[in-house]
C-alpha cells in the first residue's frame, strides 16, 4: 500500500469527509483488508454500543403488472398478460395480519406501476392497513410510484406524497433507484424516470416530512467511476434533505430477466462497495447489508466492512427471488450471523429503535415461523422469460 493511500485511508478512518475522485481511487485500489478496517472504524465510532440489528418484515408486492418494463425484472407482467394478477384489499390485510401474528412490526408495499391503479386505490388500501393494524409502520412503495401515481392520477409529486403520507405511509422505501446515473440507467430501465427525477421526489418527500431510505442496485454492466457518481448524487441530496436514514446496497440477480447475467458484481466488489459506502457517506447513518441477495456467508462479512444493519428477515419477498435470490433465513440464523461476526444483536423498527437486545444467547427469541418467504409467489417459480 503507497503513503498516499495509506493517508487517504487514515483521513477517511478519522471522519473526514472524502471526495468522488477520492472513493473511486479507494473502490479500485485500496487494499480490501485496509479497506474494511477503515469503514469498520468508522462504524465503531458512530455505534460505540457493537449492536448489529436487523428488523422483521414483509414485503407484501401487491401487483405484478407493470408498464415500465424494466430489463433486470422477471416479477412484472404487461398489462393484460395471462399472468398478471392484482391482489384484494382483503388479501393485502390477510397478509398484514400473518406478518403482525409472527412479530413484525413492519410492511413494505411494493408492486408494479399498473395503469389501473390511481391515488385513490393507495389511500384506500394505507387507511385500511392503519384501521385494522394501527402498529404496523409502513414503510412502502418508493419516488418511482410517486411518478407513477402522479401520471395515472394528474397529480403533481408534493401532492401525491402528501395525499399517501394522509392516508397512513409512514415512510419511503428505496426502491426504484437501481443506478441514478443515466447513461446505465437508461440501458436497464429506459422508461423509468431518470435518476434526478428520483432524487427530486425523495428530497420532495423529504421537505413534507416523509423519510426514506437509499438503495443500489450494482452489477448491469456499470461502471466504477458510474458507481460512485451513484453515490454522489444520493450524498448531494442528503447534505440538503437529512431525510435518508440508510444506504441499502444489493447485487442485481440473472434469472428470467433481459439482462440474462451478462454482467454480474462478485462478492468482492460487493463488500468493497460497502466499505466505500461506510467511508463516503459521512451524512447518511445506516448502512445495511444483503444477505439475501449475496449470501449469509457475504452478508456476515458486511458487519466487518462498515455495515450496521443486517435488514430484514424477510417473511416474504417476491420480486428478487424471482429473478434468482435463493437465499433464505430466519430469526434464529440472523441473530447467530450477528453474534458469529463479534457484535451484539438486536431487533430494531422502521426508526432503528431497539425492541429487544439478545445479549444473552440463553434468552434468544425461539419461534420456528419465524422465517423468510412464509408466503411468497416466486418460490417454485417456473422460469419464464419475462413478459414485454
Amino acid at each position: 500500500m503507497t503513503r498516499a493511500m495509506g493517508r487517504l485511508l487514515d483521513d477517511a478512518a478519522e471522519g473526514g469527509r472524502i471526495t468522488p475522485d477520492e472513493a473511486l481511487l479507494l473502490y479500485t485500489d485500496a487494499p480490501l483488508h485496509a479497506l474494511g478496517q477503515a469503514a469498520d472504524v468508522v462504524r465503531r465510532r458512530r455505534y460505540p454500543d457493537n449492536i448489529a440489528t436487523y428488523i422483521i418484515d414483509r414485503n407484501i408486492n401487491y401487483t405484478n403488472v407493470c408498464v415500465t418494463a424494466c430489463k433486470f425484472c422477471a416479477f412484472y407482467r404487461a398489462p393484460g398478460h395471462k399472468e398478471g394478477w392484482t391482489h384484494s384489499d382483503e388479501e393485502i390485510l390477510r397478509r398484514c395480519g400473518e406478518a403482525v401474528e409472527l412479530g413484525a412490526t413492519q410492511i413494505m408495499l411494493q408492486g408494479g406501476h399498473s395503469p389501473e391503479l390511481g391515488i385513490e386505490w393507495y389511500e384506500r388500501i394505507f387507511a385500511a392497513i392503519k384501521a385494522s393494524y394501527p402498529q404496523l409502520t409502513l414503510h412502502s412503495l418508493g419516488a418511482s410510484e410517486v411518478v407513477h401515481i402522479g401520471r395515472t392520477s394528474n397529480l403533481d409529486h408534493a401532492t401525491v406524497i402528501a395525499r399517501l403520507h394522509a392516508a397512513g405511509l409512514d415512510s419511503f422505501a428505496g426502491a426504484g433507484a437501481e443506478i441514478l446515473v443515466e447513461r446505465p440507467r437508461t440501458a436497464i430501465a429506459p422508461l423509468k424516470e431518470k435518476g434526478e427525477v428520483w432524487l427530486d421526489v425523495m428530497a420532495t418527500a423529504h421537505g413534507l416530512g416523509v423519510e426514506s431510505t437509499a438503495t443500489f442496485m450494482m452489477g448491469t454492466g456499470e461502471t466504477n467511476a458510474e458507481r460512485i457518481e451513484h453515490l454522489r448524487m444520493i450524498r448531494d441530496v442528503q447534505d440538503r434533505t437529512g431525510g435518508f436514514r440508510s444506504f441499502i446496497p444489493w447485487t442485481y440477480q440473472p434469472e428470467n430477466n433481459h439482462l440474462k447475467g451478462r454482467t454480474q458484481a462478485t462478492s468482492l466488489e460487493y463488500l468493497r462497495m460497502v466499505a466505500v459506502a461506510r467511508l463516503f457517506f459521512d451524512n447518511v447513518n445506516h448502512l445495511q447489508g444483503s444477505w439475501l441477495t449475496t449470501g449469509k456467508d457475504i452478508g456476515q462479512l458486511t458487519l466487518h466492512y462498515g455495515a450496521d444493519d443486517l435488514g430484514s428477515v424477510m417473511l416474504e419477498e417476491n420480486v428478487v427471488s424471482s429473478a434468482g435470490a435463493r437465499h433464505r433465513s430466519n430469526r434464529t440464523e440472523l441473530i447467530e450471523l450477528i453474534r458469529g461476526a463479534g457484535r451484539i444483536p438486536a431487533q430494531r423498527d422502521t426508526l432503528y429503535r431497539h425492541l429487544a437486545v439478545h445479549r444473552d444467547p440463553a434468552e434468544d427469541p425461539v419461534d420456528d415461523r419465524v422465517h423468510s418467504h412464509v408466503s411468497s409467489t416466486a418460490l417454485n417459480l417456473v422460469p419464464v422469460a419475462a413478459a414485454g
